[in-house]
């Protein structure tokens, strides 16, 4: 597709109900695609799905994690961030909810920035295991038993791949990393974090059954704590869109400018979300949104368009899958209204 150089205007669009505005404007020098919608188009679009699934009330909270359980079913956040750094928002963005298995696509391309693609795919792979995603089972029937970054063998796998002298320095590396990559500090949600760690036994399993095979790559134990604080990690809906717009803009962060994520890396991180970013739903994912995505069971789902942006969308009550409710079904709204889906030629255009 052909580019061309043009000014970033700094603008501020504030109306009752929706505010859009620029973050931060960088001296990285702008790319925009030609066919991407206007502003007003995308303000319009934004207000429009949330106004038809404010009242959804299908779903429920995770409740195997007994902080999750809690959180208030009726908080409702939208929020797009651009490749050329403009922020359109909605609802409930500033409420700080656990990152939870969207952490995986950032722990994936920090291993793949320290070892390699290939590294990293030899030793943890990249297919959809067609079970559910903290399946024992599917650890002993895959031949390469961590399956793929996303499910949670796999992402305990790849987080033992993180070097450090102790647990306190890994952590420390993915901790700055996740913030690199939102453009502000996120801090770990310590009630999260408690509440996980007295229910992970599970993932303790995991970890030793992966040991089994050789495959996992540092203590097992020492692995789970890091991978359930990963988790357990603060994010708003605002900061989680930046996360995803630094992957829809070749790995760099679009209000800061800095290269977070290697660019070769970026295609790989994304087929592997196309693949398994949604749990048990990703194939349904595929046929309907045709957008590369990650879903938590904190109620977060990021989707990346590629070259374009982001939209990341926070609702609590989940499907039986694990994937929030109305995330998906504003991100699927969303995607149709401005021709995101990578399945369609009106995706570049062509109508």
């Amino acid at each position: 597709m052909n580019t061309k150089r043009v000014p970033i205007a700094l603008f501020v669009v504030t109306t009752v109900v929706t505010v859009v505005f620029p973050v931060r404007i960088s001296a990285q020098t702008k790319r925009s695609s030609p066919v991407a919608p206007r502003s007003e188009l995308v303000t319009s679009v934004i207000q429009e799905a949330y106004d038809k699934f404010k009242g959804e009330t299908k779903g429920k909270n995770a409740d195997y994690i007994p902080y999750l359980a809690q959180v208030d079913s009726k908080l409702f956040g939208i929020a797009v961030v651009t490749t050329d750094n403009q922020v359109f928002i909605k609802g409930d963005v500033t409420y700080s909810f656990s990152i939870q298995s969207i952490s995986k696509v950032y722990t994936q391309a920090l291993a793949m920035e320290a070892l390699g693609a290939d590294a990293v795919f030899d030793k943890i792979g990249s297919e959809p295991t067609g079970r559910p995603f903290n399946s024992p089972v599917a650890v002993v029937d895959m031949t390469t038993h961590t399956g793929n970054p996303y499910v949670n063998a796999g992402a305990i796998a790849t987080t033992s791949l993180i070097a450090g002298k102790d647990e306190n320095e890994k952590w420390n590396k993915i901790l700055d990393f996740y913030s690199r990559a939102a453009g502000e500090k996120l801090v770990l949600i310590d009630e999260v974090y408690k509440s996980e760690a007295a229910t992970n036994t599970g993932n303790k399993a995991l970890s030793y059954l992966l040991a089994k095979y050789d495959r996992i790559y540092a203590d097992p134990f020492e692995s789970v704590d890091i991978y359930t604080k990963q988790c357990s990690v603060g994010v708003n809906a605002t900061q989680l869109a930046r996360m995803g717009a630094t992957l829809a803009n070749n790995g760099i962060n679009p209000a800061t400018g800095e290269q977070v994520i290697k660019a070769e890396d970026v295609p790989y991180i994304l087929s592997t979300m196309t693949m398994a970013g949604l749990y048990d739903g990703s194939g349904g994912w595929a046929w309907k949104v045709g957008l590369p995505a990650k879903s938590g069971v904190g109620g977060g789902i990021v989707a990346i368009i590629p070259g374009k942006g982001a939209i990341a969308v926070f609702a609590p009550p989940l499907d039986e899958a694990g994937n929030s409710v109305k995330a998906q079904e504003v991100i699927e709204y969303v995607s149709h209204k401005l021709n995101y889906d990578l399945y369609s030629p009106l995706s570049v255009g062509w109508k």
